[in-house]
């Protein structure tokens, strides 16, 4: 368990950054056969991304929206580093995706998802009050929501002003 930071902070990070949540969606627990290898697929690839800065791969946050439904909103420096591990026949990735295709399918016991978001500098702001470190805010680190940092209009125009 993280260690929960007293006050508003907000994420130390004014850059251009996208946004990439994914996840799966078991539609059959009985079916463990199929959904359990997609389950333990993401771990090893998280790890490779963590191995390798040079990636684009910043780091991720990983939640439980029910007790189906697994999701990732992981953070990358920009889409060409994401899509390029996304096609890298050498990284995890890929036989991943391919082993996903050949047991799965389109068969229904498993569903899979992502988004995927560009955002400029300055086209977001993040706030954590009385938190571990969660987020953008536990990848980029953190700093007090103070100054020109205390209000969301304030913090969206710091983004763009360094």
């Amino acid at each position: 368990m993280s260690t929960v930071l007293p006050g508003r902070l907000t994420a130390d990070f004014d850059h251009s950054l996208v946004v990439f949540v994914i996840g799966m969606r078991i539609n059959h627990f009985h079916k463990v056969g199929k959904w359990l290898p997609v389950a333990r697929a993401m771990g090893p690839m998280l790890a490779e991304l963590a191995r390798n800065p040079q990636s684009g791969f910043l780091g991720t946050e990983t939640m439980l929206r029910d007790l189906r439904t697994i999701v990732l909103m992981q953070y990358w420096r920009d889409f060409d580093s994401l899509e390029a591990y996304a096609r890298d026949r050498e990284q995890k990735h890929w036989p991943a995706w391919t082993a996903f295709n050949k047991a799965v399918g389109s068969d229904g016991t498993v569903g899979i998802f992502h988004e995927t978001y560009a955002v400029s500098t300055g086209a977001y702001e993040t706030i954590y009050g009385n938190m571990p470190p969660f987020g953008l805010g536990k990848v980029a680190g953190l700093i007090p929501a103070t100054g020109k940092r205390n209000e969301a209009r304030s913090r969206m125009k710091a983004a763009t002003e360094g």
